[in-house]
Formats: C-alpha cells, sequence, structure tokens
C-alpha cells in the first residue's frame, strides 16, 4: 500500500469551516442561504477527488502539527474514513436545500448563526472522518460536541436548554472521563496513537485485564454512539429544528460516535487482539472483548427497539430507533470478521440515507401541518402521499429490505454472524429487523389505508414547500439506488476490511 502526500484531506476539512464566513452576509438571507450550497458542493468535490487514488489502494496523508513525541494533528485518507466522508458531505448538500424550507417556512430565529456551526459541525465530523490518529480524532471529536449544542439549543426556550445540558453533560463528559485517560495510558504505553490496521496495542505488554478496561473505556466513553446506558441525550436532543435532528442521527454526530468505536476497536486495539483477550468472570474463561462487545451492542439494539414501540412523537420515535441501528455499526466491528466488518461500514452510508429521509419527512409534515404525534396522522398520506411515499422508502431502508440499501449492509451482518460462529447475534439481528417493521409499517397504514371517517385529514394534496420536499425525495430515491448499484460504498467496505483482517 502506497502513501501518498496531499493536502487535500486537510482542504476537505477546512473548506467546510470556511463556510462560516457567510455570517458578512447575515442581512442578505438568499446570498447567505447560497454560501452553504457552494461550500458543500466545493467540499463534496474535494472528497471524492481522493477517490480514485483509494480505490487504487492507496492511502492519502497529511501532517498539520506535531505536538508531542510521536503525536501529531495529522489526516490519513483510507478506505474507511473516506466511505465516512463521503455520505457526510453528500449529505451536507442535500440537507442545506432542505434546512432553506423548513428554516424559512417556519421564520427560525437566528438562522445566520445555525448555519454558521451547521458548517462547523460538518467541519467537524470531516475531521474525525481523516484523523490520522487518536489524538486527531479526539480533538475533532470534542469540536463537534461544541459545534452542535448551539444547534440542539437553537429554540433558546428553558426545554431547549435543559437537554442542551444533558447533551453536553453525557457527551463531553464521557468523552473527558473514559476516552481521554484511556487515550493517555495508552500513549504512556505506546508511545504513539496513530492508527493501524492490526492495532498497535498487541505489542505494548498489557494486561489482559487492563486491555478489557480500556475497550469498555472507548465504548462507553464516545457517547455519541448512544449505547446504553449512555444514550438518553439522544431523545432529549430532538427539542432541535429536525434539520438538525437529521444532521445528529443521519450525518454528523451520531455517526461520528460509532466511527470512532468502529475506528479505535480495530486500528487502536485490533481484531486480533480483541478476539484473543478475554474477561475471566465467574470462571467463564472464553468469552473475548469482541463477544462482550457485541452482548452490549446487542442489549442496546433490542432494548432501544423496543422502547422504539411506545413513543407517540414521531421524532422520538426515530431517535430510539438511531439508537438500536447505530449498534449495528458496532456490532458489525465486534463480530471480527471480514463480513461484518463490511456490513458494519456499510451500514453508515445505508443507514444514513434511509434515516435522513425519515427526519426530513418528519420536520415536512410538521412545516405543512403542525403535527408531531403519530396518533394524529391517520389519513394523512391522503393529503402528503409523496411524503408518506418517500416515508415508506425511508423504512424499508432501516428495516432492511428490498429494494432499498439497508438490505445490503444487514445482509453482510448477517452473513459475517455465520461467518463468525456467532449464531446468537442472527437471532438479535433478525429480531431487531421485526421489531422496526412493528414501529414503522403501522405510520404508513395509518397514512394510507384508512376510512373516511378515521382520517384527520382532508382528501387534497397539500405537500411541504419544494425545498422540503424535493431533498426528502432525492433521499428516498438515494436509498433505492444504493440497492441496485451500492458498488462505491461496498468496494470501500471490503477494502477496509480486508485490510483490517489482514486480508491485504
Amino acid at each position: 500500500m502506497n502513501e501518498i502526500y496531499s493536502i487535500q484531506p486537510f482542504l476537505g476539512v477546512l473548506i467546510s469551516a470556511s463556510a462560516v464566513l457567510f455570517i458578512i452576509t447575515a442581512k442578505r438571507p438568499n446570498i447567505r442561504e447560497g454560501w452553504p450550497f457552494l461550500f458543500a458542493i466545493i467540499n463534496f468535490a474535494v472528497i471524492a477527488s481522493m477517490l480514485p487514488a483509494i480505490l487504487a489502494g492507496n492511502e492519502i496523508t497529511f501532517t498539520v502539527a506535531r505536538v508531542l513525541p510521536g503525536v501529531a494533528i495529522a489526516f490519513r485518507v483510507d478506505a474507511m474514513g473516506l466511505l465516512f466522508g463521503l455520505v457526510s458531505s453528500s449529505l451536507w448538500i442535500v440537507t442545506s436545500a432542505y434546512s432553506i424550507g423548513y428554516m424559512r417556512t417556519l421564520s427560525e430565529h437566528a438562522q445566520t448563526r445555525y448555519y454558521c456551526f451547521f458548517a462547523l459541525s460538518l467541519s467537524a465530523a470531516a475531521g474525525v472522518a481523516f484523523a490520522g490518529n487518536l489524538f486527531t480524532m479526539y480533538l475533532f471529536y470534542e469540536m463537534l460536541s461544541f459545534a452542535t449544542y448551539p444547534l440542539v439549543t437553537h429554540h433558546q426556550d428553558d426545554e431547549a436548554k435543559k437537554s442542551g445540558r444533558k447533551y453536553l453533560g453525557y457527551i463531553v463528559g464521557t468523552s473527558v472521563g473514559l476516552v481521554l485517560p484511556a487515550m493517555i495510558f495508552i500513549y504512556a504505553g505506546t508511545g504513539t496513537l496513530d492508527f493501524a490496521p492490526g492495532g498497535i496495542l498487541s505489542w505494548a505488554g498489557f494486561k489482559p485485564l487492563l486491555i478489557c478496561g480500556l475497550v469498555l473505556m472507548f465504548v462507553f466513553g464516545f457517547a455519541k454512539a448512544g449505547i446504553m446506558p449512555f444514550h438518553s441525550w439522544l431523545p432529549a436532543a430532538m427539542v432541535a429544528p429536525t434539520p438538525v435532528s437529521a444532521l445528529l442521527h443521519a450525518v454528523a454526530v451520531v455517526k461520528v460516535g460509532a466511527f470512532c468505536i468502529f475506528r479505535t476497536l480495530t486500528h487502536i486495539f485490533g481484531v486480533d487482539l480483541l478476539g484473543s483477550t478475554g474477561l475471566d468472570f465467574l470462571g467463564l474463561h472464553s468469552i473475548n472483548m469482541g463477544t462482550v462487545v457485541a452482548v452490549i451492542a446487542s442489549f442496546t439494539i433490542l432494548t432501544a427497539s423496543l422502547i422504539a414501540l411506545s413513543q407517540d412523537g414521531l421524532k422520538r420515535r426515530l431517535a430510539f430507533s438511531t439508537i438500536g441501528q447505530l449498534s449495528y455499526i458496532i456490532l458489525g466491528a465486534a463480530l471480527l470478521s471480514p463480513k461484518g466488518i463490511t456490513g458494519g461500514l456499510l451500514h453508515i452510508g445505508m443507514h444514513a440515507f434511509g434515516k435522513i429521509t425519515l427526519f426530513f419527512c418528519a420536520g415536512a409534515i410538521f412545516v405543512t401541518t403542525g403535527v408531531k404525534n403519530i396518533s394524529d396522522m391517520t389519513g394523512i398520506g391522503r393529503r402528503m402521499p409523496w411524503t408518506m411515499g418517500a416515508f415508506f422508502v425511508g423504512s424499508l431502508s432501516v428495516i432492511g429490505l428490498p429494494p432499498c440499501g439497508g438490505f445490503i449492509s444487514k445482509w453482510f451482518l448477517l452473513v459475517g454472524t455465520l461467518e463468525s460462529g456467532q449464531l446468537a447475534f442472527m437471532a438479535v439481528l433478525l429480531s431487531s429487523s421485526l421489531l422496526n417493521a412493528a414501529y414503522f409499517l403501522p405510520i404508513v397504514y395509518r397514512a394510507f389505508f384508512c376510512t373516511e371517517e378515521e382520517s384527520k385529514f382532508e382528501k387534497k394534496i397539500d405537500e411541504a414547500p419544494s425545498w422540503c420536499l424535493g431533498p426528502l425525495l432525492f433521499t428516498a430515491l438515494v436509498s433505492i439506488a444504493l440497492f441496485i448499484y451500492p458498488h462505491i460504498f461496498l468496494t470501500l467496505a471490503q477494502m477496509a476490511a480486508k485490510t483490517i483482517t489482514g486480508g491485504g
């Protein structure tokens, strides 16, 4: 594998952050809202320009500054990072369009501040995706925490402030209390924090109990992934405007948490170490740390899915759905098999397009009708057929059914359970898919299949503004396209899995 030294990954981070320059056009809304499009398109073009080199088996590196001996602010783009970078940068364009329709229609206040911190959040997500070591990833992880706080508390009422305190308390408290000490331990033992496909701890001489503790510190410390019990910030953050919820749940925040855990498990510990290091608990010596992490992820998957069933608020149901779906990604890493790792990485992209479609639909429904609760949506498909049709497509993708991309990622995860001989986790995945169907499909049924007497809406077409409707239709179509043509994401995921498991 060749290394190419290039400024491209740094530009992918810098361009997003530079978008805050549109603050100078705050009094001219049309120009102000045009800037995000321009920067988003340029940013996507820069990130996509790295694709040929990565597909050719190369890695792109760039060092900004040396901080400590063996530690630098540095970027390294590999197949895994580029997959996440492509997802986040492409969805920034779509969410920018959706934000115009949503924020303008509701005449939201402080729109300039909103767009500025939105851009900074995507810059931080790109920094995490392209981080070349644990130190750089941690810096951008924390940057994302503080950049998204003004978005979560956008409405500035008591509920927003309370949710914001919980948000920062969970995600900053865990990263400072768990991730930072774990990072210091690793640096003290190895003298480096650089990522390596086989991990860097196998030669460090750490005792098994310490390795087990470090694994758990990272799994729970990156609380943006929503692993239970550090998950309650996520439903609370639904107080934010819907485009922010879409950003949180499909693109930046939660995916960054899952990505950080995935990267740490595979590039700091390594699959060999996770598969050979176990817990001596009640005389059970055969439970390796991969299985322990898989059990934690499985508990979150099933519990979050069951809680989602009881939620009447549409955004809260989507929030608990996200908590469960994120753990699919972590479960894929914990299976320690090529197919499982491939499925986990694929799910980053497949879930992103399906879930952002669902949040866009929730926002379109609220903008048009003011309705937030599922119990008030009987017959809404008569009034908003395109929106609810897209909601159905997004639901199929998250459930993992054809003809949507979510089927591909869940297929690889299921095969990964067979490949690793962990059939219990196949049962978890299948049970979760049934629960996904149980909390999504009744919404679609309620929207379209009801009598005139049961319907709470007149039978007339009244869709959301085009700036809201267009993006959700686009992401729904992409979800279908990813089933038919998953090749770019699939190739990147397979390349990453091959490197991580020692296949090349």
